[in-house]
């Protein structure tokens, strides 16, 4: 505490030297003084000052009291002060105030202040402040700002600023301008927050440490999501939508010239601007700066920087400086890559050590650690702690564990806050839950909610609906989101949308060229890429309706071992045409014994044109079967042909 006090009144020691000429300006100027030491300055001040030289009294007590010898410069300041130097007088009132003599001091400021000394102005503003009395305060620290004084700039925007004055910002302005770093931080602060409040938040792009999301399984059919730990960002992110340009880039260069002074906070911001911009190695500098003045958030983003460049050794060191100070969100980065290791314990007491911190992520990310280890009821014990702090994944989280245990009435209130709270993925739920019961007018109405979040499941359940009830426009808008969020059932279903509005492309035309591809055929192949069976069914069916046999046999294979029928019978067929019918049956017979009607059907033929009329018929009574009706009237008259001809 002495030493923050001596450092306050050095920094109005110092105004002082330079706006009242308290120390002899002589030594500037004459080239004999020019590089003296400061002994040799003050045994010159001393002798010039005991032969009554006004302005050495003044300069050799500013010196001492630089120093700390209050009894060494109390002579010579109250000297010079009686002589009526303004600088004196201002720096008396220092000398008193750190003797505790407020109240003296304060009398010594006003008389500097009234002779026109700002960094008495300045000191006797704050002296009213302190008290209480503010409209006293303003009216001096007005007066040391209006005299270009930049701490008295810098705390008259600090006092209006606590009473929300729209004139702080003008100022802060007027300090930064001076050099004053901690004025250019908040006016960078200021003007950010100016045009980012309205849309500002907790930063989701999220630098969730790791992912051990899970999908779940429950009644309904769909998928409930228990979604990953999600750790707070490096602050000061900026979030889209971007604000207008010229504002931010002033911000920015107010962060960049606190950042410069060596302002922690503002290099620590100056990184998170630039990372966002995708400037990680000047970002990073930035970071390592800050991170190096002691800001426990600088370290931390730095080690996510790190990390992220591939350097995981230097990023775990980076953390651990930060989590020791203190910061749980490095606590729980720490956490996260001792779990990927495998190192549970290590793991855990990071967590617990980012909980210990108030980090609520650490109770959540404790629950997915247990759940991980199947501790059912230690995770659930962990996510209800989180979830009761108001971390609506834990909430979420919670509701899963409880809807599988069976326990639907006590999971929906979970559900419900978390939604409620901002969860896309406890909104979604909610929507399997209602489908589950149903009520498809409810889940509708949070699938629809959890879709215009962006959420891709959600926004396939709102387009299946809307093609339930006919509403083409509304399922396309839906799947197209839905298939862009990576859903292959939505690329799919979108696919066969568009095919539907196709013209019948008409006979082939022989030398015609070739035609491109069109938009559903795009989309069928982006869900036939994913794996899905029906979609590398159609894909294999139109190329081959472009004669391109070779990338029609590769569809049809893929769907075919992956288990579908309708891709073995389709394989089959054109093994056939290719004259490749051994291959064929093998692949019918696959089909037929998975239900496909017609592969059991194409091998009573088959069967029929060997002779083996047992087989034949073995096969006809399976398509009879199978179905569907054509296919089963034409088995059992291929039947009754073969029955005959073993009868005859």
């Amino acid at each position: 505490m002495q030493r923050h006090a001596r450092n306050a009144a050095d920094e109005i020691i110092e105004a002082v030297g330079a706006v009242d000429a308290a120390v002899d300006t002589t030594a500037e100027t004459d080239a004999d003084t020019e590089n003296e030491t400061e002994t040799e300055s003050e045994a010159r001040h001393r002798r010039a000052a005991e032969r009554g030289d006004l302005a050495s009294m003044s300069a050799l007590g500013a010196l001492l009291l630089r120093r700390g010898d209050l009894d060494g410069a109390e002579p010579f300041l109250r000297g010079a002060t009686a002589e009526g130097d303004r600088a004196a007088a201002n720096n008396l009132g220092v000398l008193l105030h750190q003797r505790g003599y407020a109240e003296e001091a304060a009398g010594w400021w006003r008389v500097a202040a009234v002779a026109g000394s700002a960094p008495a102005a300045h000191a006797l503003g704050r002296h009213h402040r302190e008290r209480g009395d503010e409209p006293a305060a303003e009216y001096w620290l007005r007066q040391a700002a209006e005299q270009g004084h930049a701490l008295g700039a810098y705390a008259l925007a600090d006092l209006l600023e606590h009473r929300s004055d729209v004139g702080a910002e003008r100022w802060l302005r007027a300090a930064a301008e001076q050099g004053h770093r901690e004025a250019a931080y908040r006016l960078a602060l200021a003007l950010e927050r100016r045009v980012t409040e309205p849309v500002r938040g907790p930063h989701d792009g999220g630098r969730g440490p790791h992912d051990t999301g899970s999908r779940l399984r429950v009644p309904g059919g769909a998928a409930v999501v228990a979604p990953a730990a999600p750790t707070a960002p490096a602050p000061g992110g900026v979030t889209d939508p971007t604000p207008p340009k010229s504002e931010l880039t002033e911000a920015e260069q107010w962060f960049r010239q606190a950042a410069a002074r060596g302002h922690r906070r503002a290099a620590l911001h100056l990184g998170a601007i630039l990372e966002k911009r995708g400037e990680l190695k000047e970002a990073g500098r930035w970071y390592l700066s800050s991170a190096k003045e002691g800001e426990a958030k600088a370290a931390c983003a730095l080690g996510f920087l790190l990390r992220d460049a591939g350097d995981q050794e230097s990023a775990a060191v980076w953390w651990l400086r930060a989590a020791q100070d203190g910061d749980g969100n490095a606590a729980n980065a720490l956490g996260a890559l001792h779990a990927a290791r495998g190192e549970q314990q290590t793991a855990e007491r990071w967590y617990r050590a980012a909980m210990d911190a108030g980090d609520v992520n650490g109770a959540y990310n404790l629950g997915l650690l247990c759940a991980a280890q199947d501790r059912i009821p230690q995770a659930e014990q962990w996510y209800r702690r989180a979830a009761y702090a108001g971390h609506r994944e834990a909430a979420n989280a919670l509701a899963v564990l409880l809807l599988q245990a069976g326990d639907a009435n006590g999971a929906e209130p979970w559900f419900s806050k978390a939604a409620e709270a901002g969860s896309v993925d406890a909104a979604f739920n909610l929507g399997i839950l209602h489908a589950g019961r149903d009520d498809d007018r409810t889940a509708l109405v949070w699938y629809e909610r959890a879709a215009a979040a962006g959420h891709t499941e959600a926004a396939l359940q709102v387009g299946i609906a809307a093609l339930r009830d006919g509403d083409e426009r509304t399922a396309e808008r839906h799947l197209r989101c839905a298939a862009g969020g990576g859903s292959a059932e939505a690329a799919f279903r979108l696919a066969t949308v568009l095919d539907a509005r196709r013209p019948d492309p008409g006979p082939a035309v022989l030398g015609a060229p070739r035609e491109e591809k069109s938009e559903c055929e795009e989309w069928y192949e982006r869900a036939a890429q994913q794996g899905h069976r029906r979609a590398q069914v159609r894909v294999g069916m139109l190329a081959a309706g472009r004669g391109d046999l070779a990338e029609a046999d590769r569809w049809y294979r893929e769907a075919a071992e992956a288990g579908s029928r309708n891709g073995a019978f389709n394989l089959g067929l054109l093994l056939a045409r290719e004259g490749s019918e051994r291959e064929a049956a093998l692949w019918w017979t696959r089909a037929a014994r998975a239900g496909h009607g017609r592969a059991a059907l194409r091998l009573a033929l088959l069967a029929a044109r060997r002779g083996e009329l047992t087989e034949g018929r073995h096969w006809c009574a399976r398509a009879v079967e199978l179905g569907p009706a054509e296919v089963a009237e034409r088995a059992a008259r291929l039947s009754e042909a073969l029955h005959q001809e073993l009868t005859a």
